[in-house]
């Protein structure tokens, strides 16, 4: 059974960092991008950061760049999402999804998914 879990969300002050894990299972993990994804309380989900599957090539929305850092570790199926300066605008579930070795920027070709880790920013 394919099946994704993340961890790491909480609440954390703005300005703090947070890491965010993703543990696969059943599936080769080795030949899938991950990407994260975020949903915001009354906002559609975004597609936030992309690592394709050797973890040469990863991708990172506009607002992430130079805030958020991803990263992975096939011996371990997992993957790593890095948040720094986080604001109360980061807010949201975040999700980890998989495809088949590269990433893409269309979420409806995302296959497997997590049940998502709640982050939150608030002082």
């Amino acid at each position: 059974q394919r099946q994704l879990v993340e961890s790491g969300g909480g609440l954390v002050h703005p300005g703090g960092s947070l890491r965010l894990s993703c543990a696969a299972s059943g599936l080769i993990f080795d030949e899938h991008a991950i990407a994260w994804f975020r949903q915001a309380p009354g906002k559609e989900r975004e597609q936030i950061s992309c690592i394709g599957a050797t973890g040469k090539i990863t991708d990172y929305t506009d607002s992430m760049k130079g805030r958020f850092v991803i990263s992975r570790d096939n011996a371990k199926n997992a993957v790593y999402l890095q948040m720094n300066n986080l604001t109360p605008e980061d807010t949201a579930v975040y999700y980890c999804a998989t495809h088949y070795f590269f990433c893409s920027d269309l979420e409806s070709e995302y296959s497997d998914w997590g049940q998502g880790t709640q982050v939150t920013v608030s002082s």
